[in-house]
């Protein structure tokens, strides 16, 4: 039924138990984060969300796990603390980013 659709089925990794749990919480963050707030109104409208998030996600938001850092963080980039501070509106208006002017 699924790849009828043109759904690609996924099967848990074996011998890794926790990720079915990584993407379960990565699931609820996006719902309680994310879509919670928005009236999704197409596919088009749908795919252009989750990428704008996903983006977010990965180059932005911080995470405990890596020490309030980005996953995809350069920790040899030198930030300047005496520069001003831009705001960046991203998933259609949603989250506000915050970065230091280059």
């Amino acid at each position: 039924m699924f790849t009828a659709a043109g759904v690609r089925v996924m099967k848990t990794p074996v011998r890794s138990p926790r990720a079915n749990a990584i993407a379960e919480r990565f699931v609820g963050t996006l719902r309680r984060e994310c879509l919670d707030h928005l009236l999704i109104y197409s596919k088009r409208h749908l795919r252009k969300v989750l990428a704008e998030y996903e983006h977010h996600f990965n180059h932005h938001r911080p995470h405990q796990g890596r020490s309030l850092r980005p996953p995809l963080h350069d920790p040899s980039e030198v930030i300047d603390i005496a520069t001003r501070i831009h705001r960046r509106r991203t998933v259609t208006g949603l989250i506000s980013e915050y970065r230091r002017a280059a």
